[in-house]
């Protein structure tokens, strides 16, 4: 199970004052619980780990075969919180070199439809030429700009290429149940397709078919997945003392860390396959709570790789910082320092030891150098990168986000920031319907 530990933020903050948002947590869990705080039509991700049913697991996984027998590569086509659920599971559970190896278990997992990129997508396009594969087309509305000109990219090129009955049986849409682009797109291409439920928002949707597909068709155990995550839920819920729900500790301390000035939270890993677990969970924090001119900052950083490149602005830079330390107790492979007899490098000291237990030791001593440089730390552990224990973290931080946001006074479920970008780009581009707002900002230009 995944425990957290918050002393080394005591000394900058007391435990007093953190155990002082009690009764402001347990307002924001019976806001979440009763459905009576603001974003309250989007909490279908608050039980969603124990109400997935073994049906829609096999229904996933029946698809996930399909996928799996009839494609050497599957693109996962989405922005935000419709790839970045996957993604994170699936590299912090992957081999990470089993993309360059001849013999394969499994499709190659690549992602389109996140970027505007058209070197990328060029070079992508050329690389699948002569590779039998497979779209998942994962939006809401369909008309999402970067996904939308992806998936009509790959769309045509799977077809040309597959077929267009092969293309039927590969193509997956991911969408809404009854209405937009991509579900009148499925229903008249006779696509497979699942549901993202009205009431879950993307950053929340990794355990709906958004990431259970994708995570099924990588070969992982999306049943142990959502196992850990329902372990999570009964650890984290409304009934579980304050004292012991971890969830709850962690919103609390950072939100009295914010309280004394502390505007930037860091999450740190020293495993580099939790990298995009790190970018999954800023587009959590950073979408729910940066509204209204407040909210913590939510960056990231790969240990011990950016201790030479950030290490010496965290250690010795602007004190408004904090850190939240992932800690992987198990490692899956065993590899130990040899020894050498020349000994130039000066590492026989190390010898006969797990590189673990370096790595361990760089996390310990780190810690201890930031937190006496004035960075408090909070350290979450778990077990192993498995399933069971990355559905657990994910839950986690999903009922942290909620309670977090609502003790800060914000509706953590929506992002109404999002679109001021898209009316500038659609005024730039001409598109129709935006004439008054094409003239408005060329007179600005």
């Amino acid at each position: 199970m995944i425990s957290l530990n918050i002393e080394k933020t005591f000394g900058f903050i007391s435990k007093e004052n953190v155990f002082a948002y009690e009764a402001q947590v347990k307002a924001a869990q019976e806001a979440l619980e009763n459905g009576t705080g603001k974003g309250n039509d989007f909490l279908g991700w608050l039980h969603l780990p124990s109400s997935i049913s073994k049906e829609h697991l096999a229904d996933l996984k029946a698809t996930a075969q399909v996928m799996r027998d009839n494609c050497e590569v599957v693109i996962v086509a989405g922005i935000g919180g419709s790839y970045l659920g996957a993604r994170a599971v699936i590299e912090a559970l992957s081999n990470s070199f089993t993309w360059l190896q001849d013999k394969k278990t499994a499709p190659v997992i690549l992602y389109a439809g996140h970027n505007i990129g058209e070197d990328y997508l060029y070079e992508l396009t050329e690389y699948l030429k002569d590779k039998k594969f497979g779209v998942i087309n994962i939006s809401k509305s369909g008309t999402t700009t970067e996904t939308a000109l992806a998936f009509r990219l790959l769309k045509k090129q799977c077809e040309d290429q597959r077929g267009k009955e092969m293309a039927k049986k590969v193509i997956v849409a991911i969408t809404d149940a009854k209405k937009g682009a991509a579900r009148i797109t499925a229903d008249n291409e006779g696509y497979k397709s699942f549901i993202i439920p009205d009431n879950v928002g993307g950053r929340f949707s990794v355990l709906t078919p958004v990431g259970l597909l994708p995570i099924a068709i990588a070969g992982f155990d999306i049943e142990k997945l959502v196992a850990g995550a329902v372990a999570m839920e009964k650890a984290c819920g409304k009934d579980v003392p304050f004292a012991e729900n971890p969830a709850a500790i962690y919103a609390a301390t950072r939100n009295e860390l914010y309280k004394n000035g502390k505007k930037i939270e860091i999450l740190v890993n020293f495993n580099p396959k939790l990298h995009y677990v790190s970018e999954w969970w800023k587009q959590l924090y950073g979408e729910s709570e940066g509204k209204e001119n407040k909210g913590i900052f939510p960056a990231a950083v790969d240990f011990s790789t950016d201790l030479h490149s950030m290490g010496q602005w965290i250690q010795e830079g602007e004190r408004t910082i904090y850190e939240t330390v992932i800690s992987v107790e198990k490692t899956q492979h065993s590899l130990q320092v040899p020894s050498d007899e020349a000994n130039l490098d000066g590492l026989n000291f190390l010898a006969g030891k797990h590189v673990d237990e370096v790595n361990k030791m760089a996390e310990l001593g780190t810690q201890l150098a930031h937190v006496d440089g004035g960075v408090p730390n909070m350290r979450i552990v778990i077990p192993a990168l498995n399933e069971e224990s990355i559905g657990g973290l994910l839950y986690f931080f999903e009922i942290a986000c909620g309670i977090s946001g609502y003790i800060l006074g914000v509706n953590p479920f929506n992002q109404p920031g999002v679109e001021a970008y898209k009316k500038n780009m659609f005024a730039l581009l001409n598109k129709p319907g935006y004439e008054e707002e094409s003239k408005a900002i060329q007179a600005r230009l």
